[in-house]
């Protein structure tokens, strides 16, 4: 058995390199850049869904009502409401996910907008902002 195959102090082969201070430097360098590359990235993510906007309703139901239960009902339907005049960003929806109303709306008008978007599904204008809001961080 020859020396370099001996374990060293360390219990390595003798003959297994030992990475030198400067390559531990460079590797933990590496690393804290592409922490700082994607973080960013997140942050960035997590600015555009709150900037995200779902119309209530979207534009091929536009001139329906909304009825409590966030359906889409004809116009002048008892109990229902006109659409929003505009469309409501990600974050004021997520506020009003957690007991403040849309801006602009009364309490109940604001919790049939919710549920109207609580009802979105694929390919209908809003849902991919819902569906983003929904998601965990």
């Amino acid at each position: 058995m020859e020396n370099r195959d001996l374990p060293n102090e360390e219990g390595r082969p003798a003959s297994e390199p030992v990475p030198s201070r400067r390559r531990m430097l460079a590797l933990g360098a590496a690393g804290v850049s592409a922490a700082l590359t994607i973080r960013p990235a997140f942050a960035q993510t997590a600015v555009s869904v709150m900037n995200c906007e779902i119309p209530v309703p979207d534009l091929g139901a536009a001139g329906q009502y909304i009825d409590k239960r966030g359906r889409l009902v004809p116009p002048g339907t008892k109990g229902a409401y006109p659409g929003a005049p505009r469309p409501f960003t990600g974050e004021e929806v997520k506020r009003a996910f957690h007991g403040q109303s849309l801006p602009g709306t009364t309490y109940n008008q604001s919790q049939a907008y919710l549920q109207y978007i609580r009802r979105l599904q694929a390919g209908q204008s809003g849902f991919t902002c819902f569906a983003s809001i929904q998601m965990p961080r």
